[in-house]
């Protein structure tokens, strides 16, 4: 008999007061999607298959689901275990890290455009971050000051991207040869040097989004930063 009292409690303090959802674990999900995608962008750019490009959009799509279901959480939960504003931006900047990796495999396949040496090399920089971010969160929930380390290792493969991105566009534009070429009159040569200008901008156009890339996944590291300053 004393049980059903105790139980008519238990039911009401729960309606009135609803169980904190475990957000650390939900953000652990996105950053496991994010290390997964990363995974399947930097195999893309070492192999631009078919097969390869449609699991970076695969992964990417759950990647949105993640996404949308953790936003809703939060906008229902009655409290949280950390700022409700530094959940909701690590939870959008995650996942803008995630439609780079997407929106460069379509782009690249848009533009007819073969990944090239460098394009390999940032994409391996986005997996060191997108891991990076992965032990950050991780660390949150038993030793947050850990994490500033990994904050850290993010903003250092955005600094080694741009590094890439500046030795991708200096070779690019080195158009000593075509300029030679255009000099001999050699045969064909203007036509070549017009698609050749054509493929300068479509790869500098690649460049680009990828570097932009960096920029999100350094805020996906300043969120995480924001994040351990307050619960430390």
């Amino acid at each position: 008999m004393s049980d059903k009292p105790e139980s008519l409690l238990t039911r009401l303090a729960n309606r009135a007061f609803p169980r904190m959802p475990d957000f650390y674990g939900l953000l652990n999900e996105q950053c496991d999607a994010l290390v997964e995608a990363m995974d399947a962008f930097v195999q893309f750019m070492a192999d631009a298959s078919d097969d390869n490009a449609r699991r970076v959009r695969l992964i990417e799509k759950r990647g949105d689901e993640l996404k949308v279901r953790n936003l809703d959480i939060l906008n229902r939960a009655f409290s949280t275990p950390m700022d409700r504003e530094d959940i909701y931006r690590a939870i959008t900047t995650l996942d803008m890290g995630m439609n780079y990796a997407k929106t460069t495999t379509r782009e690249l396949e848009a533009l007819s455009v073969k990944p090239d040496e460098y394009m390999l090399e940032m994409a391996v920089e986005y997996r060191n971050a997108a891991i990076a971010l992965q032990h950050g969160f991780r660390a949150l929930k038993t030793n947050p000051v850990l994490g500033e380390d990994d904050a850290m290792a993010v903003r250092k493969a955005e600094r080694n991207i741009e590094k890439i991105y500046r030795r991708a566009l200096a070779e690019l534009f080195d158009v000593s040869d075509m300029v030679q070429s255009l000099e001999t009159n050699q045969e064909g040569a203007k036509v070549r040097a017009m698609m050749g200008v054509v493929e300068m901008f479509k790869r500098r156009e690649i460049y680009r989004h990828l570097s932009n890339g960096a920029d999100r996944l350094a805020r996906a590291a300043e969120r995480l930063h924001d994040i351990i300053v307050k619960i430390s």
